[in-house]
């Protein structure tokens, strides 16, 4: 996955392939994506406001740094699994750096290429959907402290017949380990007494957040999850329970968790990654040293809450897996329902609130 000079792309997600639209509203940002090759998508973006923007790119459809999940592909039947990793990013001011934004100026256009065949399952000969949605932090131009605000964006939905056979001859972008190399756990024993402490405050945050999406505040649970429906409500307080359960224990569970980072993922702004293919869960040295334990302000990213996000993108812990489709609560405000349900950082924010009392 290579930039172009005028580089941007296309990011992703829904649970099917059928397109939802975010409540129509505007967008500063118009995507479209097009095909041009067996299994390669061009994503081009385009700037149709007066203004400039310095967007939070890293775990997006702009990171080039990592195999994230930039569409939401799916053959005639099902959905394409993933094969790639899926990050939180930090969206805490204090700890951003120019690294994390990328400019996109007033009626500017970036494009980018994205062979499907190297994040995606896509080696069955058949017609897929390809489709990129989402929401994404900015700040001002020539600054890196958030606006408070993202701005949503959702492409056009592009079908193609991908031949599954010359797919298969492309590698997957993700990384492998060297199997010569015998990866312990957490060597540091300060690091593994943070863990286990995050591993608590998760289990004791996914409990409450569980009760509360089954029987607490209609009008809290509207805010996050854009409904009040009973089945959706039953739905996240599942998978709440599901990250309880696996952040209960240090030693058992659904995930292997790495308190360093065996696969290189971590780069600037990212607090640690999932590895959903393989319920791998692995914590950045920024994971250490730019987050607290426990947040006491509202929306505000910490240890705990990390562990849940990354808990929920596991599909051993709850199935299917979680999204990235925004990051920070003003991206989760631009989501739809469904969209909200599969979005990782929504169940962060909801159990900081409920925490915190917001």
């Amino acid at each position: 996955m290579k930039f172009t000079a005028i580089s941007l792309a296309a990011w992703a997600a829904l649970a099917s392939s059928t397109a939802i639209d975010i409540n129509k509203r505007a967008s500063a940002l118009e995507v479209t994506l097009e095909a041009v090759g067996n299994s390669k998508v061009k994503a081009s973006v385009t700037n149709t406001a007066s203004e400039g923007y310095n967007l939070l790119y890293k775990g997006s459809f702009l990171d080039s740094s990592a195999p994230v999940d930039k569409f939401v592909v799916s053959s005639s039947s099902a959905r394409a699994a993933f094969n790639g990793v899926q990050l939180r990013v930090a969206t805490v001011n204090e700890v951003l750096t120019a690294e994390n934004f990328i400019t996109l100026e007033a009626g500017q256009t970036l494009s980018t290429e994205v062979d499907l065949a190297e994040l995606y399952d896509v080696e069955t000969s058949d017609s897929y959907t390809i489709q990129a949605q989402g929401a994404l932090p900015y700040a001002a131009l020539n600054t890196t402290t958030l606006t408070g605000s993202a701005l949503p964006f959702t492409s056009n939905q592009l079908a193609m017949t991908i031949d599954g056979a010359q797919a298969k001859t492309v590698a997957y972008a993700l990384k492998t380990l060297d199997k010569r190399t015998r990866l312990q756990t957490c060597s540091s024993s300060s690091r593994a007494s943070t863990l286990r402490t995050a591993l608590s405050n998760c289990a004791s945050l996914a409990s409450t957040a569980a009760t509360a999406a089954t029987s607490g505040s209609s009008s809290k649970f509207q805010e996050y999850f854009k409904t009040t429906s009973s089945s959706v409500r039953s739905t996240v307080a599942a998978r709440l329970r599901a990250v309880a359960s696996d952040c209960s224990s240090s030693s058992s569970g659904s995930t292997t968790t790495y308190c360093n980072d065996p696969y290189g993922y971590c780069t600037s702004g990212v607090l640690a990654y999932t590895i959903p293919s393989q319920n791998v869960i692995a914590y950045c040295d920024l994971f250490y040293t730019g987050l607290s334990g426990l947040s006491r302000t509202c929306h505000g990213q910490d240890q705990a809450t990390t562990v849940l996000h990354e808990s929920t993108h596991a599909p051993a812990v709850y199935s299917p897996g979680t999204d990235d489709l925004g990051y920070g609560y003003s991206a989760a405000q631009q989501l739809s329902s469904t969209q909200a349900v599969l979005n990782a950082d929504t169940y962060a924010l909801y159990a900081n609130a409920l925490y915190v009392g917001c």
